[in-house]
């Protein structure tokens, strides 16, 4: 059973500055029951009161976790559970530790430390990549190889296909590499460059994405636009007709 599409919040941050509720049911009317949260932390009682308004679930949410200090990351916990997130995903690590195996790994091995605590919140972990993590290439292969082959089993990757892209790997050869470790996809489209203003609604872009769709069928299938040149709602809006209809 394919999972509910769900959008990254961050697409529209614009409007939800403006207006949070209104925003939402936006979202909503467009179809969508899933978001994905960001910046979540210091307002997660509005913004759970205001997703339960719009009719709308955050089955996962973003928050830098190997930055935060102890006491930042009990409250990110907390936040997380008072909106219900499944899924607590770390959505970036700084590319200067990415460039020899030794340092990949202590990614690994400290992302991996922390799932037992989420575990205690009822949480899953989860990592999600940028380019430079395929880009940067280790002893023959991408770093990100490197991490996703040292991370603990209770650890779960989000994988922007489009940046995988960017970065020189086929998403779809890596989809297939890790399986059912693969839970959730940024499903975003563009011209396959970095600047993020060139993203486009899914489904206009140069991305394979009835390829990535039906390799990970059972993966939470997230739409994003980091940026967008027109209209952001009409893209999502956009996005979600085209998905529905490779969905169907």
């Amino acid at each position: 059973m394919t999972q509910p599409l769900s959008v990254q919040l961050y697409t529209v941050r614009d409007a939800l500055s403006a207006d949070l509720p209104g925003t939402l049911q936006r979202i909503a009317d467009i179809g969508y029951t899933n978001v994905e949260a960001f910046g979540f932390v210091d307002d997660a009682d509005e913004l759970a009161a205001a997703l339960r308004s719009a009719g709308l679930a955050a089955p996962s949410g973003h928050a830098r976790l190997l930055d935060a200090g102890e006491q930042d990351l009990e409250r990110i916990f907390h936040a997380s559970t008072t909106l219900g997130f499944g899924t607590l995903i770390d959505p970036h690590i700084d590319e200067a530790r990415w460039t020899t195996r030794e340092d990949v790994e202590a990614i690994a091995r400290e992302l991996s430390a922390l799932a037992p605590r989420a575990a205690d919140h009822g949480l899953v972990l989860g990592y999600h990549n940028h380019a430079f993590e395929f880009s940067n290439r280790i002893d023959g292969v991408s770093a990100y190889e490197v991490f996703a082959d040292a991370l603990s089993d209770d650890v779960v990757l989000e994988l922007d296909t489009y940046w995988v892209t960017v970065g020189g790997d086929d998403p779809v050869a890596v989809i297939r590499k890790y399986g059912d470790k693969v839970r959730f996809l940024h499903v975003k489209d563009g011209d396959g460059s970095h600047d993020d203003k060139q993203q486009v609604a899914v489904g206009n872009g140069i991305m394979p994405i009835a390829a990535i769709i039906a390799a990970a069928p059972d993966a939470q299938h997230v739409i994003e636009l980091d940026d967008h040149e027109g209209d952001v709602f009409q893209a999502v809006t956009d996005s979600y007709a085209f998905l529905q209809g490779a969905h169907a």
